[in-house]
């Protein structure tokens, strides 16, 4: 009989074996689960890293500063402006039948500078003359009349006295120089109507020369000669409302918009100096008139005029200015400088300091600067800056000092 020992030996499960395999697939786990962590904890700080902010950035830049001058309390642009400046026009509508005026001529008040066409003004001026004429023949024919009921007045009377004539041949007599006086009366009146309504005619006449109303120069010239012309807009684009613009060069003045925060400084009869964005290196000199007394409240700015002290040919309306007003110490000319120039939009306001952020190799710096008083988009640099720099003029809010940054253009 054969023993089946070796079998029940062989279906014995080995405890051993199987922890000590156990062990190594718990290992195994272990680890797994160590990488896994560290993989998670390695994404989560990349995705969590500061990352660059995108900002756009401009080199901060020396200009010729005309306007920012030595003792200046405040810089201001703005414009040459004309204080007579009129478009010509006529009194009446009627067609041009010639223009006698061209860009850039000087011209004389009273001058004549265009006739409109008169035919039909001379016809009406020709009627009322005519009507005047009858009124006063019929005013003759009354005062004759007149004097031949005085005198029948007159005999009926003397008759009426001598027992000759009876009372109602007196009374007809007087009745009859009483209404003569009447006509005569109106007769009157009617000529008097006439002679203004020839007055009138010839006004008219008179309105179809256009003359010019002050000395200057012609700067523009609207209208040729067959085209309409009204003293209102009338008939679409087809009817002209002028027939030249006439600018008074000697009445030539300077105007600027200063930031309602600054307009404290500006006081009638200030000196101030002018530059010509035509003439950089040209000062002029000028007095403040008065500011006007309004504020523009889009653009917060209150507009200021200034005198100009010397007139010069080279000074044209509508030409660029900048305008330097001078403190007690700046009377006199001084010569221009440079000035360095940023847009405003890159100065942030920090408590009571002008900050600007410039970036140098991928970060930003926080700095202070002083800044002249200025309006417009241009911000004047006095100090906390150099040439070259590039600082930012678009970013986010939040942005400090150190920052990761990425310029884009």
């Amino acid at each position: 009989m054969v023993s089946d020992k070796p079998s029940l030996e062989g279906l014995r499960i080995d405890r051993a074996a199987e922890d000590a395999g156990g062990a190594g697939r718990n290992r195994r786990w272990w680890i797994v689960l160590l990488a896994v962590a560290a993989l998670g904890a390695g994404a989560a700080w990349w995705l969590a890293r500061p990352r660059p902010v995108p900002v756009r950035t401009v080199e901060a830049k020396a200009q010729s500063g005309g306007a920012a001058t030595a003792g200046a309390v405040l810089n201001a642009s703005g414009y040459v402006t004309a204080r007579r400046r009129a478009t010509v026009s006529s009194k009446i509508t009627g067609k041009v039948v010639d223009v006698l005026v061209e860009e850039g001529m000087e011209i004389k008040e009273g001058q004549v500078l265009a006739h409109l066409d008169d035919v039909s003004p001379r016809k009406q001026l020709a009627l009322a003359e005519a009507q005047l004429a009858s009124a006063r023949r019929n005013l003759t024919e009354n005062e004759v009349r007149l004097r031949q009921a005085r005198l029948s007045q007159e005999r009926m009377r003397r008759l009426k006295d001598q027992g000759v004539s009876a009372q109602a041949d007196l009374d007809a007599a007087n009745a009859e120089a009483d209404s003569f006086a009447a006509r005569l009366e109106v007769g009157r009146q009617d000529v008097q109507v006439a002679e203004r309504q020839v007055a009138l005619r010839r006004q008219d006449v008179e309105d179809t020369v256009i003359r010019a109303p002050f000395s200057g120069v012609a700067v523009t010239k609207d209208a040729q000669p067959g085209e309409m012309i009204s003293p209102i807009s009338a008939g679409g684009g087809f009817t002209r409302t002028g027939i030249c613009t006439l600018v008074d060069m000697k009445s030539l003045e300077v105007e600027v918009d200063v930031n309602e925060s600054y307009i404290h400084r500006v006081k009638p009869g200030q000196r101030a100096m002018a530059t010509l964005d035509a003439y950089p290196d040209w000062q002029i000199p000028c007095r403040v008139i008065m500011p006007v007394p309004t504020a523009d409240r889009q653009k917060a700015t209150v507009k200021v005029r200034l005198g100009i002290e010397q007139l010069d040919p080279r000074i044209l309306p509508d030409m660029g200015v900048k305008v330097a007003f001078l403190g007690e110490e700046g009377e006199r000319p001084v010569s221009s400088r440079a000035v360095l120039v940023i847009p405003r939009a890159a100065v942030r306001r920090v408590g009571d300091k002008d900050v600007v952020f410039v970036v140098k190799e991928g970060a930003v710096e926080r700095r202070a600067i002083g800044l002249a008083a200025a309006p417009g988009d241009e911000a004047v640099v006095l100090s906390g800056l150099a040439a070259g720099e590039r600082v930012v003029v678009e970013g986010p809010a939040n942005l400090k000092d150190g920052d990761k940054v990425a310029v884009r253009d």
